[in-house]
């Protein structure tokens, strides 16, 4: 198996960073989806530089290869989910967000990071398409200069609810940006599964050639509810092997288990999902059915 699993921090907010950390690296994950967080490694927090620094080390230690997420509820304001948004009809609100993803894309350079995510944000009630898009792309272009200036891809992932929310969206955003080198795309397979009129193994080959980072976790149609493997109803060996085959196309990056809801089982659910993610993976299955039948 070429998929290089991780496990996203923000299923692991009851633990400290190092040992959230080093739980992965003992579970046997290639990497880390990082949530700049309160808990772990705030980005508006004192001396980030020298905290950066010190969890780059610790990575390095650990063999951990890392993608700067950016998804905190209430990172900047304590009051509202998500907010401000790259959507928000205040300026200086937008650009509070705007400046967060910078910080994050310098984070994610001096830890040697795959990617940084982010997404849109969920349009304010009274906002017109055009002028959400607008916003979107004023927003997000002192970002994607900055990705350029650290080498370092932003991926914008489409998210249920949101003004970004489909794949097609993802590529109207390219358009209208420019199709700028930094821009690429974070996909979700749950949200394939919950939204995509494709089936999840479509939408992963489909979105190959713009893919700097996967999310994976189970869903059913129609819910936008992260869900343990083997709770909802994606079918993921064929999806596994469509995610072993992005080598070929020269996808580098990290395949991360995203359940945010779960942090209360975080231990338990990070060994059991890299356990299912192993057991359906394709080395898997080809393994078995080239082992040597009993007599």
């Amino acid at each position: 198996m070429t998929i290089r699993l991780g496990y996203g921090t923000n299923g692991l907010t009851d633990l400290r960073l190092g040992d959230a950390l080093g739980l992965l690296s003992d579970l046997g994950y290639d990497g880390v989806g990082l949530t700049l967080d309160h808990m772990h490694l705030d980005p508006i927090g004192p001396d980030l530089l020298v905290r950066t620094r010190r969890v780059a080390a610790r990575l390095q230690e650990l063999g951990l290869g890392v993608t700067v997420e950016t998804g905190a509820r209430y990172v900047l304001d304590p009051r509202r989910k998500h907010g401000p948004s790259l959507l928000d009809p205040d300026p200086e609100a937008r650009a509070a967000r705007t400046g967060l993803l910078v910080r994050a894309v310098d984070v994610a350079a001096e830890l040697g990071a795959h990617a940084v995510h982010c997404f849109s944000g969920v349009m304010p009630p009274g906002t017109d398409g055009g002028t959400g898009w607008d916003r979107l792309t004023g927003a997000l272009a002192p970002v994607i200069e900055a990705a350029a200036r650290a080498g370092v891809p932003l991926a914008i992932e489409p998210e249920p609810g949101h003004l970004l929310s489909h794949l097609s969206d993802f590529h109207h955003l390219r358009a209208l940006c420019g199709d700028p080198d930094p821009l690429g795309l974070t996909l979700d397979i749950g949200h394939c599964q919950c939204l995509e009129t494709e089936a999840p193994v479509d939408c992963v080959r489909e979105a190959a050639p713009w893919l700097r980072h996967v999310q994976i976790e189970d869903m059913r149609r129609g819910v936008h509810e992260h869900l343990p493997f083997g709770d909802g109803e994606i079918d993921f060996p064929p999806v596994l092997a469509a995610l072993d085959a992005l080598g070929d196309s020269g996808y580098q990056g990290l395949t991360v288990v995203e359940l945010p809801r779960h942090s209360h089982a975080g231990p338990e659910l990070a060994q059991s999902s890299i356990e299912f993610l192993r057991k359906h993976a394709p080395s898997a299955h080809s393994a078995r059915k080239g082992a040597t039948p009993c007599r």
